[in-house]
Formats: structure tokens, C-alpha cells, sequence
């Protein structure tokens, strides 16, 4: 069952935002917060990002069974009843999450966790994914706002540090997301999903993937001129470096193996960058 709703509940995606939400908490200038409102804040964006990915789960159950791999997914199995009152499961997980919030931190920080949701869940999976290519850039906001919401627990006012992380966010989910989506061309092709692999072709997408990361690694650099330190520079220059090799290596050959290593190199960029964030501040503290 465990696994079941780790599945569900895309977790993983979960921890992601939970993390890149606390970074932004702790490198955004201001007064101290306390401990147990960076865990109302952890729980609140755990919260929310499961109801909007159990929400895709729920109505994406057709376009899962296409692809090979979301046919293990529990709506598609039958391992989890597929009916309504998932919604309502769903809908309390949001709830809980953005009140809670709203109560325990504030009404800016709760409002960015809603919107990271339902950029996600609305946005994303209803509006935009079955339509055009510009799905995930659209839709990929959604992890901007858990940047935006932890920067706001320490100061609602969000200044340029913030600001520029969460465009870092918006910028990295293409180049994340497309990678994923040239190894999985015909899963999407397959299901109808027009991503962009699919539209353009392997190259072409490789070439819109290295763009969009020079961009996200020029974007990256700019907290520096406003107060990060020289230990976040050099991360978000190694991280970023790494991440455009694979995007090179990629073009020159746009097959599976590269994809996945240009997909698993975004990871490494991330986590570089998020971690010597983190170093950095409580240095410079």
C-alpha cells in the first residue's frame, strides 16, 4: 500500500518542491523562522503537490494505459478503485495544505502553495498537456511557486533572490522534462501527446533544450549580484556546466541512453545548485 500511494501521490515530485520551498526559506534575507514553521511549510507543500499529482493520476487514467511507462500506475491497474470519491480525497489534501498555511504562516506563502498546485493540476494536465507543446513551460510554473512560498515566510515583500530562483525553476522543467521526453518520443507519440520531441522531432528539441539551459544557467548566475556568495556561484557554474555537456552530447546524438543522461544530469544540476545555496547562506550567516 505503501508503494501504492507513493505512486499516487507522485511523491517524489512532492519532496522535490518540499526541498526547493525550504532552500528558499533559508537563503532569503530577513529575520530567523522558527522550526515548526519550516515544517508547517514542508507539510504544506507536501500536501498540496500530492493532491495535484493524484489529481493527474485521476484524470490522465486513459493517456496512462497508452504509455508504457504509466501502465503501473494504480487507476490503470485496478490496484486503486478509480471513482469519485478520490476528488473529494484530493480536494481535503489541497485544502489542509493551503489553510493550514494560511493560518500557521501567511496568506502570501499559502496562496503561492495553491497556485503551485493548480498550475500543476489545472493548468498543466487540463488545459494545456493534450493541446501543445508549450505544456511544460506553461505549466511548469508550478515549481516556481514552491520557491516563491518559502521565500515568503521569511518576507512576504519577495525580493530579487527569490524572485530570480524561481525563475531558475521555471526555466529548469523544460530542459528537465524535454531530456525525459525524447527518451520517451514514442510513449508520447503513441498516446497523442504532442510534447516536443514529438512535434519537432529529436534534434530539433535537443537544440530548443540546449537554448533554454544556456538561459536557465545565465539566469542561475544573477543571485550572486545580489547577495548569494561565491560558494552558490560556483555551484550553480558547475551544476550548470554538467547539465549543458549532456545537452551537447545529446544533440550530437538524440537517442534514449544520452536522453536519460541529459534527464539525470537536470537532477544533478538541481541539487548542485540548491545545496550550495543552502552552504552558502549559512556561511554568509
Amino acid at each position: 500500500m505503501v508503494k501504492l500511494l507513493t505512486n499516487l501521490f507522485k511523491l517524489r515530485i512532492g519532496v522535490i518542491m518540499a526541498i526547493t520551498a525550504l532552500v528558499a526559506l533559508i537563503v532569503t534575507p530577513g529575520q530567523p523562522v522558527p522550526a515548526w514553521q519550516a515544517v508547517v511549510l514542508t507539510i504544506a507543500v507536501l500536501l498540496a503537490a500530492s493532491s495535484a499529482g493524484a489529481f493527474n493520476q485521476y484524470y490522465e487514467r486513459d493517456l496512462d494505459s497508452r504509455m508504457k511507462r504509466t501502465r503501473n500506475r494504480p487507476f490503470v491497474t485496478g490496484d486503486l478503485n478509480y471513482n469519485r470519491g478520490w476528488l473529494l480525497v484530493i480536494s481535503a489534501l489541497l485544502l489542509i495544505g493551503v489553510l493550514g498555511a494560511g493560518f500557521a504562516l501567511n496568506g502570501v506563502a499559502a496562496l503561492h502553495i495553491f497556485l503551485g498546485a493548480f498550475f500543476y493540476a489545472i493548468v498543466y494536465t487540463v488545459w494545456l498537456k493534450r493541446r501543445t507543446w508549450l505544456n511544460i513551460v506553461i505549466g511548469g510554473a508550478s515549481g516556481s511557486f514552491a520557491v516563491l512560498a518559502g521565500a515568503a515566510v521569511v518576507d512576504p515583500n519577495l525580493g530579487p533572490v527569490p524572485i530570480l530562483l524561481a525563475i531558475v525553476l521555471f526555466l529548469w522543467t523544460p530542459s528537465h522534462f524535454w531530456s525525459l521526453a525524447i527518451a520517451q518520443h514514442d510513449d508520447y507519440a503513441a498516446a497523442g501527446v504532442p510534447m516536443l520531441p514529438v512535434v519537432v522531432g529529436d534534434r530539433s528539441a535537443a537544440k530548443a533544450i540546449l537554448g533554454n539551459t544556456l538561459l536557465l544557467v545565465g539566469i542561475s548566475v544573477l543571485p550572486f549580484f545580489f547577495g548569494l556568495g561565491w560558494v552558490y556561484l560556483l555551484g550553480a557554474l558547475f551544476g550548470g556546466g554538467y547539465f549543458i555537456y549532456w545537452n551537447i552530447r545529446l544533440i550530437q546524438n538524440p537517442c534514449r541512453k544520452v536522453a536519460m543522461k541529459s534527464f539525470f544530469a537536470s537532477l544533478i544540476q538541481l541539487v548542485v545548485l540548491l545545496i550550495f545555496a543552502v552552504v552558502d547562506a549559512q556561511l554568509i550567516s
